[in-house]
């Protein structure tokens, strides 16, 4: 049954004995006050039987003020147990006595599982977003700024042939009867015996007559267990997947030995990599993906949206790092389908009032913050201490599917906006008229009735941008310039494109009608075309394949070369996500590896990473209990 906090005191009471030297407005001290406010004991009675059946559990306001800690300090079950046993801070935070000896670190693996077998699997999150909700922190505030960054996974990357002798070992530990089938149809290596075989591994040929064995043995366990043949069983859900996986690592690395066609058993390492490879099967759904050309990491991507002018995270998912489901902007998509807008313009009205009172005080705290800083400054060089560290630059310029129809792989690092210390550390907010010009110029959408984005060019999709309009929103995303495909030749888009007629004009005046697939050849129209050698250097002539939302692409590259005050506000607001980024993403200045394994178990500790900071940043502005309410003091 579920166990409750007691309403007194110990004797030995942390908070009374030594909570004077917890600082008042800490994350500890919060806690220590307000812990059974955030996450009140009745919001957790469905993890637990009725009362009188069992016994009591740990109870769930001091166990949800343990992983809130936990994820704000990034630490393991192990430490967070000897945190709560022997640190002061911990002790006064979760209501504890001095002489309290915690608990053992399998509780937390306890009470983790509880809540994500729940209708609620985040209710820590959505405890905090409740608290965010009440002080109206976010109320006139329409802006919302989008990034990503790639999270070491828990695992180690493995070679092909790790690969297939642990998915072999996998497949006879939960598949019933395939030991025997392994030790009757394997015949390239000993799988009851861990690690790699011992070959002369300088001698190419040794490497690949183990990995032709190794792929044939493979082939010949998926076979027996799937086919119509005798040592054919039942599957059940896990046994189906420890063989699909089989079958996957026996193809996604391999490819026929010159001279084969694989019939006859011969294979060698492929000389490709495969686009969605499973790099370890330890961990199935650890990706291999890049920041940049030459950046390249595995493990997952963590998506992050935030309100430039607060630091708060509005939303947030961890998936696959790699993948057209999982890319940036089809993630971004799913964050504007989150969103709901405004319709009714009474309530826009008095949003638009808030901001501009908002953005007013905002403006005079910065003033007054200048003043100060020029007054305590001698010589005006150097950071000074009250100054928040400047963030980390992790531009998410990843794989962009379908994102310019002019076929560039942009590797997405912005360089606009992020040398600025100024626009990077801020968090006031431009004038909201100003914004909403320049949100109305975005991708010709004209103004809508709801928020309006901002991201770097791996979010410039033509998709993207179509949910975003018809969503109500805007969109204040640096687009991906047309590149020419000859060089100083002509881009894209100085084709006219008439989508009435189903027609492209060249810029020599030709027309060309478009094929249901979008695509367009001038072909013979090209041999005697005096502006040939500035448009291709193809044969059969220029050809086109325009996205279905060429218009929007079109529409958001000609406003971010005409209007610079559209490039402004982007730079003046987009940054900002980037700290948050750096702050989800490290600890104690070096980078956060993930210590789960799977997306379902790492979004949870997301969710609870980004709820510990939401909350950090709370209480920095002067969160307060007053009247049963939750207020700012900032």
């Amino acid at each position: 049954m579920q166990g409750v906090e007691g309403p007194g005191r110990e004797l030995w009471d942390a908070g009374e004995v030594v909570g004077h030297l917890v600082p008042a407005g800490s994350m500890f001290g919060f806690l220590a006050e307000h812990r059974a406010d955030v996450f009140p004991d009745e919001t957790y009675a469905d993890l637990f039987a009725p009362p009188g059946v069992g016994r009591p559990s740990l109870p769930a306001t001091r166990m949800a003020a343990v992983l809130t800690l936990q994820a704000l300090h990034s630490l393991s079950d192990r430490e967070t147990a000897e945190a709560v046993r022997c640190d002061l801070r911990w002790k006064v935070a979760c209501g504890l006595s001095l002489l309290d000896e915690g608990f053992d670190p399998s509780s937390l693996v306890y009470w983790r599982r509880r809540i994500a077998d729940s209708q609620r699997p985040h209710r820590i999150n959505d405890a905090v977003r409740q608290v965010i909700e009440a002080t109206g922190v976010l109320r006139g505030r329409r802006r919302r700024a989008v990034d990503s960054t790639v999270l070491d996974d828990a695992v180690a990357t493995q070679d092909t042939v790790t690969q297939l002798i642990g998915a072999v070992r996998r497949v006879a530990r939960q598949v019933p009867g395939a030991a025997a089938v392994i030790a009757a149809e394997c015949r390239g290596h000993d799988y009851t015996q861990p690690g790699k075989p011992r070959i002369d591994w300088t001698d190419p040929q040794a490497k690949q007559e183990l990995v032709s064995a190794l792929v044939t043995d493979a082939n010949a366990v998926v076979a027996a267990l799937t086919g119509a043949g005798p040592d054919q069983v039942e599957l059940d859900e896990t046994a189906a997947a420890a063989v699909a996986l089989l079958a996957l690592v026996a193809g996604q690395d391999v490819e026929p030995a010159e001279g084969s066609d694989g019939r006859d058993g011969r294979w060698r390492i492929a000389r490709r990599v495969a686009p969605d490879r499973v790099i370890s099967t330890v961990d199935e759904q650890a990706r291999h993906t890049r920041k940049s050309q030459h950046n390249r990491k595995d493990g997952y991507r963590a998506h992050l949206v935030n309100e430039p002018g607060t630091g708060l995270i509005t939303d947030e998912a961890l998936t696959m790092a790699a993948g057209p489901d999982n890319s940036d902007a089809a993630i971004a998509a799913r964050f504007v389908a989150n969103t709901v807008p405004n319709p009714n313009n009474q309530d826009r009205d008095e949003q638009d009032r808030d901001e501009q009172d908002r953005d007013e005080q905002d403006r005079d705290e910065q003033d007054r913050d200048e003043q100060d800083r020029d007054e305590q400054a001698p010589s005006g060089d150097g950071p000074i201490a009250a100054d928040p560290a400047a963030p980390g630059t992790d531009d998410a310029g990843t794989d962009d599917a379908g994102t310019d129809d002019a076929g560039t792989d942009d590797a997405g690092t912005d360089d606009a906006g992020t040398d600025d210390a100024d626009c990077v550390l801020t968090a006031v907010t431009d004038d909201h008229e100003g914004a909403v010009a320049a949100g109305a110029v975005a991708g010709g959408n004209g103004q809508g009735e709801g928020l309006t984005w901002y991201g770097d060019s791996a979010y410039g999709t033509g998709d993207l941008r179509a949910a975003i309009k018809q969503a109500g929103h805007d969109a204040v995303i640096k687009p991906k310039p047309a590149q020419p495909a000859v060089p100083g030749g002509f881009t894209l888009d100085e084709f006219s494109v008439d989508e009435d007629s189903g027609t492209v004009t060249c810029p020599a005046g030709r027309t060309r009608q478009l094929s249901p697939n979008r695509t367009v050849t001038f072909g013979v129209l090209c041999r005697d075309c005096p502006l040939r050698t500035r448009c291709t250097t193809s044969k059969t002539g220029r050809s086109l394949d325009l996205h279905e939302h060429d218009a929007l692409l079109r529409a958001a590259r000609a406003d971010w070369a005409a209007d610079p005050a559209l490039g402004e506000d982007y730079r003046h607001h987009r940054p900002n996500v980037e700290r948050t980024v750096a702050q989800v993403a490290t600890q104690g200045g070096r980078r956060i590896k993930l210590r789960h394994r799977g997306t379902v178990k790492n979004n949870a500790w997301l969710k609870r990473r980004t709820a510990a900071l939401n909350l950090r940043n709370l209480i920095g502005r002067g969160l307060a209990r007053l009247d049963g309410t939750w207020v700012l003091a900032t």
